[in-house]
């Protein structure tokens, strides 16, 4: 697939990949401002590339593998080793602000829906990475465990693992918060 380097293109790119690579950003980094950071180093990478891609699903592993490196450079930094879980998981009510919400006329029925999602989103976001990374990326961006594999640097067989162990922990954790036994 070919890219020229003109504004229109990049335009194109940052309508198509920006939110998805947002996502991503801030399911990993859970942070707003870092996530905005990886993403637009990302276009900033992507502009300087010379070499064309061989197709849009090339493309968007090379966009979605830069983003994952990004964001690993940002955690291996000295002052977000620092951090503890606890803050970083406190931020997650902060992305439900960037969620999208299926349109519904119905303000009880709206109010449910965003209810679970919250409840689903900060169960994900308690995931530890390795399990919340490849979630996200194969429901929230549709990617199959090969492209994930791909991006993370890991095989197809330890990401097919850690979806079912990352399910499984989301099970019981959405079990806990129900069982009124």
């Amino acid at each position: 697939m070919e890219k020229s380097g003109n504004n229109k293109d990049l335009q194109q790119k940052i309508d198509i990949y920006g939110d998805m690579l947002f996502k991503l950003c801030l399911i990993r980094l859970q942070n707003v401002q870092d996530a905005e950071d990886v993403v637009q180093e990302v276009f900033y990478q992507y502009m300087k590339r010379s070499e064309d891609f061989e197709s849009d699903e090339h493309e968007k592993a090379w966009l979605f593998k830069v983003a994952v490196n990004g964001c690993r450079k940002i955690w291996r930094s000295a002052w977000k080793r620092r951090k503890s879980d606890e803050e970083w998981q406190d931020k997650a009510e902060e992305t439900e602000s960037y969620r999208t919400f299926s349109g519904t006329s119905e303000p009880e029925q709206y109010s449910l829906e965003k209810e679970k999602r919250q409840e689903l989103l900060s169960a994900v976001m308690a995931l530890p990475v390795k399990y919340r990374e490849v979630i996200h990326l194969f429901y929230y961006q549709g990617l199959s465990v090969k492209a994930i594999a791909e991006i993370t640097n890991r095989g197809e067989s330890t990401v097919t693992s850690q979806l079912t162990r990352g399910r499984e922990l989301l099970r019981k954790s959405l079990r806990e918060e129900y069982d009124f036994e």
